[in-house]
This record gives C-alpha cells, sequence and structure tokens, in this order.
C-alpha cells in the first residue's frame, strides 16, 4: 500500500478525513463543546489532532496527536493512552476563563501508523460518553 493510501486508512479508523501534504498524513476531529472563553462563545480550536510522519522502510513512523479535553476526560483518556503504550507528552491550558475549563492533550509514539490509529480511536470512545 503506497503512503496516500496508507494515509486514508488512517482517516478510516480514526473516524475523520484524512489529508496527505509534505509527507505528513494529518486527520482533525471536531469537538462539539459548548465553550465559552471571557463570556464569548468559541468554536475555534476545539479539535482534536492525529498525524504521522517520517515512515521508514520497515512501515513505523513519528505518530502525534493533540486534543482539546475536558478536566473530567482527562483521566480516562490518559489511562486508556498509557494501557496501549502511548507517550503522553503535555498537558495544558491554552485559554483563561473559559467555561467549562479545557485542556490540551499531546500524545506520541514510534510505530505502524495504523497500529497508533486504533490505540488512540480506542481513547476517542472517551469523547462519546
Amino acid at each position: 500500500m503506497n503512503r496516500k493510501q496508507l494515509c486514508q486508512q488512517f482517516g478510516r479508523i480514526l473516524g475523520g478525513e484524512s489529508k496527505f501534504e509534505h509527507g505528513v498524513c494529518s486527520v482533525e476531529l471536531e469537538r462539539d463543546l459548548k465553550v465559552t472563553i471571557q463570556g464569548r462563545p468559541s468554536k475555534a480550536e476545539l479539535h482534536a489532532e492525529m498525524m504521522f510522519e517520517s515512515l521508514d522502510q520497515n512501515g513505523w513512523a513519528l505518530n502525534m496527536g493533540e486534543t482539546v479535553i475536558l478536566e473530567e476526560e482527562v483521566y480516562p483518556f490518559i489511562s486508556i493512552l498509557q494501557k496501549n503504550g502511548i507517550l503522553v507528552s503535555a498537558l495544558h491550558n491554552h485559554w483563561l476563563f473559559a467555561e467549562p475549563t479545557i485542556l490540551y492533550l499531546h500524545f506520541q509514539s514510534v510505530e505502524p501508523p495504523l497500529s497508533f490509529a486504533h490505540k488512540v480511536a480506542d481513547a476517542l470512545r472517551v469523547f462519546q460518553k
């Protein structure tokens, strides 16, 4: 399978449309959250994005993800990622005076991209509850 086909399959597993540009495959998923920042409704930056790049001849790649996450979702989501061997590299806020409090979680691995996609798809189920 070529890189574009691999990228399309990556997107299907994650439940989104994939984009392949400059050797990077990315999939962006919108989060349907009702958020205000400084009392104003905001839809900007309310997404999850997963990507892979630097695919080697053995089929392994650098896989990365970032998602907006609610406080109550943090521990269930991280627990699934860690159980699946995904490294959590950062958890932080972007915006002050957000209601509800939203955080941003970054995670990564080096493994076959479709393996990463299945593991992340498992964690994304936390958002459907």
